[in-house]
């Protein structure tokens, strides 16, 4: 049958762009699902600058080739300077060697008037010369697209989720070694230690150990680094500290201070933390353990809890870990041709429509969208790709969280006719009209870029999401990725359908793509009928 659990996919998830889609069943079990088939892959980005950072890369060999411009003219007036000085070294020693008899000769007297007059003022000129007034403003027309230390931390808290996801330790990623994937990109001593101090300076002192840890581990194997062991140590041990281990932030610290003895806070944290760990150690009737000497490893301390219930189910799912079907339930699952209850513009050319889930009842069709219209797509959404947004569910307004990492930009059907052909394909395809729905979404998910578990419609909770539109819920969900998918949100009564809570995977390697298109209720009364219980 064509579903594919993520569970047979791990390996080529790696390697391939996926849609991760995550369903609640009725056992509140979460379930994985990866799509294959997708045609909007394109080349390595880095978190939610997307698309956008290949531009970058372009950018940077411009500038490095401005930079080479600037050498080449440096060198060269350099040379013209040594020059100057050899041809004037030569006649100082001649003329200094008998000034009366040198000025005796007409000529000489002539040249020396010459020199000193304009000569010596064109060599002035030469010196004030600054090649780098190109190189600079170029820097200058360039420094506007640059990304700020707000994108270079979320650069580093990608990596971080990343590491978290597919449970990769540090050193992994400080050589390059992603599963599928060996390349030299690797993170250095510094590297690592800056990974560490964005960690450390967000409080989060679990993956700044970690960080900070590859940078010392990096550093006794004798990397040379700018930051020094005694900076490492510092940060490293009172890392340790919060995460409660007292022992080895002793351990830690001694080492500081052995390095060095005058370390302006080491003295005073050590016999702070030495007198907490008697005072525990009195209170637990316990001796004293000296800690491990080994490197802290991947899982020695445990991850804090965060604002996600189910971040264990969700990373695990991702990881290709998920329920797979029973054979009863994937027996009843069918592929056909599907001509949209004989719509004229499907009858030559049905679509293949495969049962992707059974409750809820998810379906995949095969070959919707050409790659001429992927590239036509991802052209027209490029130069508009933002930050994307969610509706806040007490006031309706658009707005960024951290949950949701990518970049989009939406699409209206009159600006191209390749939208507006998209457009009339989804509503031949669903048998839904798209006169009500939301405008075409594009989203492209960069290196670490994800969206966590969430339901696309509106829960009771929150009645005003979708006020504003004056279209009701959304109905359905349906996503283009060359191959697509399609689901309802809500039951035929328009209770929502607790069961379609998904998301997207932080993307490990490349980057993906994906259109969509929110249906919602108003217009489809006579499509899609209301049931007689609840939850038809």
């Amino acid at each position: 049958m064509p579903l594919i659990c993520a569970i047979t996919e791990t390996l080529l998830a790696y390697r391939k762009c996926f849609l991760y889609t995550i369903c609640v069943t009725s056992l509140n079990w979460l379930v994985l699902i990866a799509w294959k088939g997708i045609l909007m892959c394109c080349s390595v980005d880095l978190m939610h600058l997307g698309g956008q950072m290949t531009d970058l890369i372009y950018t940077e060999k411009e500038l490095v080739q401005s930079l080479r411009e600037y050498i080449k003219a440096e060198e060269s007036k350099l040379a013209a300077v040594k020059s100057w000085a050899n041809k004037l070294d030569a006649l100082t020693r001649v003329s200094t060697a008998d000034p009366e008899g040198y000025l005796a000769h007409p000529v000489n007297a002539y040249k020396l008037m010459k020199r000193l007059n304009t000569e010596w003022s064109e060599l002035e000129s030469l010196v004030l010369q600054n090649p780098a007034d190109g190189f600079v403003s170029n820097m200058s027309v360039h420094r506007q697209y640059f990304p700020d230390e707000e994108d270079e931390t979320g650069a580093a808290k990608a990596l971080m989720r990343l590491q978290d996801t597919y449970q990769l330790d540090s050193e992994a990623f400080s050589k390059g070694k992603l599963p599928g994937v060996h390349s030299n990109a690797v993170l250095t001593v510094d590297d690592c230690f800056d990974m560490g101090k964005t960690a450390y300076n967000d409080a989060d002192y679990y993956h700044a150990v970690l960080w900070l840890q590859q940078a010392l581990k990096q550093l006794d194997d004798g990397e040379e680094a700018v930051v020094s062991k005694a900076d490492i140590l510092d940060y490293l041990s009172y890392s340790v500290y919060q995460m409660g281990d007292l022992p080895r932030a002793i351990e830690l610290t001694r080492r500081l201070v052995a390095i060095d003895p005058s370390h302006q806070r080491a003295g005073g944290n050590l016999r702070y933390f030495e007198q907490l760990l008697m005072k525990q150690l009195r209170e637990m009737n316990q001796d004293y353990q000296p800690p491990s000497e080994e490197p802290i490893q991947l899982g020695t301390y445990s991850r804090p809890k965060d604002h996600l219930p189910e971040r264990e189910s969700y990373e695990a799912l991702c990881r290709g870990e998920g329920i797979q079907m029973t054979e009863a339930r994937r027996s009843r699952l069918f592929c056909r041709y599907h001509d949209g209850k004989r719509n004229p513009r499907l009858l030559l050319k049905p679509v293949k429509e495969e049962d992707e889930w059974d409750s809820p009842h998810i379906v995949r069709y095969l070959d919707s969208l050409s790659d001429e219209e992927v590239e036509k797509i991802k052209e027209l959404a490029k130069p508009r790709l933002a930050r994307a947004t969610v509706r806040d569910p007490k006031t309706g307004v658009l707005t960024t969280a951290n949950y949701r990492v990518s970049k989009s930009a939406w699409l209206e059907g009159e600006e191209d006719p390749v939208i507006d052909r998209v457009n009339q394909r989804i509503e031949d395809i669903t048998g839904l009209t798209v006169e009500t729905a939301e405008l075409l979404q594009v989203a492209n998910y960069g290196v670490g870029g994800q969206y966590e578990p969430h339901f696309d419609f509106s829960r009771k909770d929150e009645p005003d999401a979708f006020k504003r539109l004056g279209t009701g819920n959304r109905l359905a969900t349906y996503l283009n990725y060359g191959t697509s998918v399609f689901w309802y949100n809500l039951f035929r009564s328009g209770e929502g359908d607790y069961r379609t809570r998904h998301a997207a995977c932080p993307v490990l390697v490349g980057s993906k793509w994906v259109s969509n298109k929110w249906i919602h209720e108003r217009g489809q009364e006579f499509r899609r009928p209301c049931g007689l219980t609840e939850v038809d």
